[in-house]
């Protein structure tokens, strides 16, 4: 078979460009206004069933902003709907239901939004930090999130910062030091840091950057760990030893956009991420779940997320190296996309693709309609300024 061509993957790339620019507006966006919203207090609903009901599920912390990030990125894609109405309702709902009084977010709430877990987690903050920062931009109002944000910046340090330099993961202290609402901190502070004005945000990525080169990404092998003692060294037994590729390139993803904020080799880092992520984790055309530190299989089943963190991660690389390799395995990731959206009900997908290719009848969760809206944003990105005359 001959080789694909840059041209043929770009060609190929502007093809899934429209098929999925075209279901966001034209299916996904309406479902999920319509069908994933409370329409009495505003709150985003946690799943919607493959016949396109909402399910009565409690409703995690970390959904609201990120269907809130989801939302405010629909304008600029071409969604007509009331993006701005949607965004205002639900920073209101996220803010009355679980804000709690030291400043920090409660991580469950039932339907009617009385708590249900009142803990703390880090990574709820950083989606909180997330969230006030396309409020902030969505809604016009840059100085008052900006201070609310730095309002919850100061509880993540005063709460969840360690002696290493590193955050804990729980308020109280227990378990593992993790990679993963790291990574989310750093996405944080870095879109902080293009719209806000406090130099805090380039200095917290700055420290987070860090943390995953020296740390969090292992000097023997270039894979990223996911679970650290308080030390940072590799916790025991098997959680030291996991390594998932969705994270291999979503961090890569992260390390390729703070080129220029952060001296070291943060491009080499993040090629050695990609480069394991598709030679170990990328079986049968999609991104397993995860690995071993051997990179032997772990978990050989494909939720829809690590798809769609390949996509940007290659995206990024194709544009930094001008690689064949990259644009290519940029299309193939889109088109990986494509089984997961076969469903009955126009604008839901599906979550989980088995070994042997089949997907899981499933409801639809909505922490995945950020991931999806991320990756379609990048790819539309990528194509107008491939298509932009020089």
């Amino acid at each position: 078979m001959a080789t694909e061509t840059t041209q043929d993957s770009k060609a190929k790339l502007g093809d899934l460009r429209k098929r999925l620019v075209s279901w966001l507006t034209d299916a996904a966006y309406p479902m999920w206004a319509t069908n994933g919203i409370d329409p009495l207090s505003g709150g985003f609903i946690e799943t919607i069933g493959q016949n396109g009901a909402g399910l009565a599920h409690p409703r995690r912390a970390r959904v609201h902003p990120r269907q809130m990030y989801a939302f405010a990125q629909a304008p600029a894609l071409g969604w007509r709907g009331d993006a701005r109405r949607v965004l205002r309702r639900g920073m209101d709902y996220f803010t009355q239901y679980y804000r709690r009084p030291d400043g920090l977010f409660r991580t469950l709430a039932a339907v009617d939004g009385h708590a249900l877990d009142e803990k703390a987690v880090l990574y709820d903050q950083a989606f909180a930090l997330l969230g006030l920062s396309v409020a902030a931009t969505g809604l016009d109002a840059r100085q008052e999130y900006e201070q609310r944000a730095l309002e919850l910046r100061a509880a993540i340090e005063k709460t969840f910062r360690t002696n290493s330099g590193a955050f804990r993961s729980h308020e109280k202290g227990e378990g593992h030091i993790e990679s993963n609402p790291h990574m989310h901190l750093l996405e944080a502070c870095l879109a902080w840091a293009e719209v806000g004005k406090d130099p805090g945000w380039g200095e917290w990525a700055h420290q987070i950057l860090n943390l995953a080169m020296m740390h969090f990404i292992r000097a023997d092998s270039g894979a990223l760990g996911e679970f650290f003692t308080k030390d940072l060294k590799p916790a025991p037994g098997t959680p030291g030893r996991i390594v998932e590729p969705g994270h291999q390139f979503e961090w890569a993803w992260l390390l390729l956009r703070s080129e220029g904020r952060h001296p070291g080799p943060l491009r080499r880092a993040a090629l050695r991420l990609i480069d394991i992520g598709e030679n170990a984790g990328v079986r049968n055309q999609v991104a397993i779940n995860s690995l071993l530190d051997d990179f032997s299989v772990h978990d050989p089943n494909a939720r829809f997320w690590p798809q769609t963190e390949r996509l940007k991660a290659a995206l990024f690389a194709a544009q930094a190296t001008g690689e064949a390799k990259y644009w290519a395995t940029a299309a193939s990731a889109a088109a990986s996309f494509l089984p997961y959206l076969k469903t009955p009900v126009a604008g839901l997908w599906l979550d989980i693709q088995m070994p042997n290719g089949e997907l899981i009848d499933s409801t639809a969760p909505a922490s995945t309609f950020y991931h999806l809206v991320g990756a379609i944003v990048a790819l539309d990105n990528t194509m107008a300024a491939v298509n932009r005359p020089a």
